[in-house]
């Protein structure tokens, strides 16, 4: 239980490693998740993220390290620790010639004191009770991940694991999706969502665990680690060469890209991409008309998960 008004953990990892054929393929995976939360868990594909779930529920069993799930060990105390969790790994596995309805009554079987009444509840969580009786085969796909979803959740758990819950959803899909995320959070189920989309991490999440090759390399609240990325200003100058030696001046700016001007192009000026602190804009600005230099533009760039993740990564590539 929580105390001294810490919020409740409901998945502690410590120090989970993986190894096979000789290969380190989890390297060292760290964090808590806390009641109530969405809990993200960002890398590229091939990171370890799916990996690292199959351990979470004791598909695999890691090399070192530990998982608890409520405070018990999820491999020395399997049973107790997965009555507490609900998880889809990839895609439900589903049932198409039967009903929506038939799939979770079969899947209810399997778990001890959940009946008809249960049933009814996720139906209505889900949102699905128009079409709970019609075949699965005729589902969109996003019909059946909230049919996956209420299966997760027939047994009441504390943690809902979803591994890329929006592959393969068009856009309508996705905004569904993330918003039927936030409301399941919102009735105190904690969440841990993995997926390679930065955008999707960034408005669905609360927390979120960066992972690259097999390490956690970030964990932190969302809006902190976007601020650590620090903000880009985008100065359209000339000449180049007398803005980029005002700018070299000062250590804290960082000069990320440079591009010179389109000879052809209509406006003058070449583009200096820079990452600093936008309240030094105004000083910066001045020093740069008085070094003599044309300004045609400054443009003030929030930063983005993105921009934390490439700078972490040195330039790993994600979508």
């Amino acid at each position: 239980m929580a105390q001294h008004g810490q919020p409740e953990v409901v998945l502690s990892v410590n120090g989970l490693r993986k190894k096979i054929k000789n290969k380190w393929i989890i390297k060292g995976i760290s964090f808590d998740v806390y009641a109530g939360e969405i809990f993200g868990f960002l890398g590229p594909n091939g990171a370890g993220k799916t990996t690292t779930i199959r351990m979470l529920v004791d598909l695999i069993k890691p090399t070192e390290g530990s998982v608890k799930i409520c405070g018990y060990d999820v491999h020395m105390r399997h049973n107790e620790a997965l009555r507490y969790v609900g998880c889809i790994v990839e895609n439900p596995e589903l049932y198409g010639y039967l009903s929506g309805w038939e799939n979770l009554e079969h899947f209810a079987r399997m778990l001890p004191g959940v009946g008809e009444k249960r049933i009814r509840e996720v139906v209505d969580i889900v949102g699905m009770d128009q079409r709970i009786h019609d075949k699965v085969r005729t589902y969109s796909l996003g019909m059946r991940q909230r049919l996956g979803i209420a299966q997760a959740l027939l047994g009441n758990p504390k943690l809902l694991i979803l591994d890329e819950p929006t592959n393969g959803l068009d856009p309508q899909g996705i905004k569904e999706m993330r918003e039927f995320i936030r409301q399941l959070a919102d009735t105190g189920l904690s969440l841990f969502v993995s997926s390679h989309l930065l955008s999707e991490i960034q408005q669905m999440c609360d927390r979120v665990a960066i992972i690259s090759h097999g390490e956690v390399i970030q964990v932190g609240e969302v809006d902190k680690l976007i601020a650590q990325a620090g903000s880009r200003v985008v100065w359209k100058a000339e000449p180049l060469d007398r803005a980029l030696d005002v700018l070299g001046r000062s250590p804290d700016i960082q000069v990320l890209a440079v591009t010179e001007p389109d000879p052809h192009g209509e406006q003058n000026g070449g583009t200096i991409v820079t990452q600093m602190n936008t309240g030094d804009v105004p000083r910066i600005n001045q020093s740069l008309v008085e070094a003599g230099v044309r300004l045609f533009a400054i443009e003030m760039k929030n930063p983005t998960l993105e921009d934390l993740f490439l700078s972490l990564t040195e330039g790993e590539r994600i979508e």
